[in-house]
């Protein structure tokens, strides 16, 4: 049965790769009795991290979710992926919880993808905590750490604790709230004793529940004004202040702990229970109306019409196809009907079920504010929205970053390019950050994705689930061929071999188009000097030879072909023997009428922290890059840039170095320009090299 929306709690556990999310996650759902033991990332036996690529490589690649009952409320726990190559399923993960737990490692203090999630928090305006993990681990430092939040995260931070012990020697957290200490049994056991604060705590202890209760009734006026008349402030109206500090995103705690040894653990679900809204608090959700365009929303009651937000799907080896949905309002229950507003689709429904980790539980309907996933939708896709038919809505469907970067992919067994295009196909509908296409012009098939490591992990996925196994190439550089100057050449084809013979001979002039101009082609023969029915296929020969290039094999752009002249034999003329004139032409003619290379240029745009931005922008004009524009925004500048695409293969690893792994760039086709003389050289001189090892 579906539980009260008063008593759900949707949590999304965000942070740097490495920082303990998941393990925060497990001690979580060990401690509330959700399992049986607390599974470990080394081991491979984490809840939440149970993709053979999570288990080989130890970090979080998906969203996975887990569910918990706690004080008779429902806490849905959203575990999001920190390497940057996956930040992207944090944003989608985001998006469907009401608040986010940002794990902060006690050592490293605030990291690069942190500085991300917490903007992806901003954007979607989310009450959080910040979580300081690992307090167990040589050289932790809390205060530290804290420090490292206050200067990077610009938001009133305030701690709920402290710690008892440092590195190996931590036991557990003083409660500045009810001014208790906390500790920890080991090993971990779920199990906490309440005692008195240490004495060589209390002083500090003192001083921190000061500056809780200031930073918290500066968020009241009224609570202000009596908090400056009597000097203090009682324990429950201190909590129920926090909580609505908390809820409207005045003030963020800092509460502190060790996942892998389960301290902190408690006092992290008291807070999310007591100071956390609800689905119900976060009040309706806003869409469209696909019919008339105008704006509606959904409150999250149980008899509002049916609405949910698709936010991930992928494919299990046993179950097929899943669907992982958020309800917002009304019930989705098993064996049911539905409609997909966003694909204009129904949809049937079979089983739906609750989720932890890879398993399933299975349950007759959710209601509003539940989290959960069903199996063999046919048409639906991430972002999509369902809804009852009769009363339709869209919601506004989740922000992916576009790939950034491309690699061309070679089936290591022949006969796998339809295995290849299928495995493609599939992943591609369970990860909207991964883009592919064959390019023609390169004659190469493309897959594109956030980074590197995305890239790669894409292609083990390939093998592993469809048995279609790759290597990873450099994408080719599409250049093209064209002229600067005018020329006429003659083609001319004669073969006699005994009985008919081929003959076929003519005049053309080329020249220049502007950049973009494409192919023209101008029949200029007066007087019959060939007949009509051959000047087709001179055309068609002047095509060919253009497809194949002339220069170093790239197809030539961007000329006006004129047919001027020619001669022919009434007998031996043919079409075939005009093709191959044509094409003999517009060989001799590319090669006198100063041929030169073009290539691709890429409007780049790259988003850095402001102190490397001179680094970036002087890296970028040693690409050959020319800077257009700068856009300060925050602690960040946008810079943008037009560079060749050649010098942009192995940018993103690079970006990432320069900047401490802070920087990210986006990047399209601009338009094509002359390659340098110097550069064209080289080369023309690599692709006769490679044809004469092939030969």
């Amino acid at each position: 049965m579906a539980v009260e929306v008063t008593k759900i709690r949707n949590l999304g556990f965000v942070g740097h790769g490495g920082v303990g999310k998941t393990s925060l996650v497990e001690a979580i759902l060990f401690s509330t009795g959700a399992t049986g033991r607390l599974g470990r990332v080394d081991d491979g036996t984490a809840t939440t991290d149970f993709d053979p690529e999570e288990v080989k490589r130890q970090i979080s690649i998906n969203t996975a979710v887990a569910h918990c009952d706690f004080k008779g409320h429902r806490l849905h726990l959203v575990d999001m992926p920190g390497y940057g190559d996956f930040i992207a399923e944090a944003r989608a993960g985001l998006r469907i919880v009401e608040g986010a737990v940002v794990v902060i490692d006690a050592v490293a203090g605030v990291e690069v993808q942190t500085e991300k999630v917490w903007k992806f928090a901003n954007d979607y305006g989310l009450p959080r905590l910040a979580f300081v993990n690992r307090m167990d681990r040589d050289r932790a430092d809390f205060h530290r750490a804290l420090e490292s939040m206050q200067r990077r995260l610009k938001a009133k931070l305030v701690p709920l604790e402290l710690p008892i012990g440092t590195e190996a020697g931590f036991a557990g957290v003083v409660d500045l709230v009810r001014m208790k200490a906390y500790v920890y049994p080991d090993p971990p056991s779920g199990r906490v004793e309440q005692g008195e604060i240490p004495d060589d705590l209390a002083d500090r202890a003192r001083e921190f529940r000061e500056r809780l209760v200031e930073v918290v009734a500066e968020t009241d006026d009224e609570l202000l004004a009596r908090y400056l008349e009597e000097g203090s402030l009682g324990e429950a109206e201190l909590l129920k202040a926090l909580g609505v500090a908390i809820a409207g995103g005045k003030v963020v705690p800092v509460l502190l702990g060790s996942a892998a040894r389960n301290i902190g653990v408690h006092p992290l679900l008291d807070l999310v229970v007591e100071s956390f809204p609800s689905p119900a608090d976060r009040g309706p959700a806003e869409g469209t109306d696909p019919k008339t365009k105008q704006p509606v929303t959904r409150a999250p009651g149980p008899k509002e019409p049916f609405s949910a937000l698709v936010f991930k799907t992928f494919t299990d080896p046993h179950v097929g196809k899943l669907t992982l949905f958020r309800v917002y309002s009304g019930h989705l229950t098993s064996n049911s009907q539905v409609y997909n507003a966003t694909r204009e689709t129904k949809e049937r429904v079979g089983q739906v079920a609750l989720i932890q980790g890879k398993e399933q539980k299975g349950t007759d309907a959710l209601g509003p504010g539940e989290i959960g996933v069903t199996a063999k939708l046919k048409e639906t896709l991430t972002g999509d929205t369902l809804c009852a038919e009769a009363h339709p809505i869209v919601f506004p469907s989740i922000a992916f970053p576009e790939p950034a970067i491309s690699f061309a992919i070679q089936p290591k067994a022949r006969g796998d390019e339809d295995k290849i295009s299928n495995a493609l196909a599939r992943l591609a509908e369970e990860d909207p950050t991964l883009r592919y296409h064959y390019d023609a012009e390169t004659r190469q098939l493309l897959v594109s994705g956030v980074g590197q490591l995305h890239i790669e992990v894409t292609v083990e996925r390939m093998k592993r689930k469809f048995g279609a196994d790759v290597n990873l190439l450099p994408p080719r550089i599409p250049y093209k061929e064209t002229v600067k100057g005018k020329a006429k050449a003659q083609g001319k084809h004669k073969k006699q071999t005994g009985g008919r013979g081929q003959y076929g001979d003519c005049w053309i002039e080329i020249e220049p188009l502007p950049r973009g101009g494409g192919f023209e082609f101008v029949d200029a023969i007066v007087g019959g000097a060939i007949p009509r029915n051959f000047i087709p296929a001179v055309e068609k020969g002047v095509r060919g030879a253009m497809e194949r290039g002339v220069l170093a094999g790239y197809p030539v752009v961007d000329i006006q072909v004129s047919l001027y002249d020619g001669t022919y034999h009434s007998v031996d003329s043919s079409d075939l023997a005009f093709q191959i004139a044509g094409s003999l032409a517009l060989q001799k003619g590319v090669m006198e009428a100063h041929p030169c290379l073009l290539e691709p240029i890429m409007n780049v745009e790259a988003t850095v922290p402001t102190d490397h931005a001179g680094d970036v922008i002087g890296d970028l004009n040693g690409r050959r890059g020319r800077i257009v524009g700068m856009e300060p925004s925050g602690d960040y500048t946008a810079v943008r840039a037009q560079v060749p695409m050649a010098e942009m293969l192995n940018y993103e690893p690079h970006l990432r170095s320069m900047t401490g792994g802070r920087g990210s760039f986006s990047m399209e086709f601009a338009h094509y320009e002359e390659v340098p003389a110097f550069l064209a050289e080289k080369i023309v001189a690599q692709v006769k090299a490679d044809k004469e090892a092939k030969a």
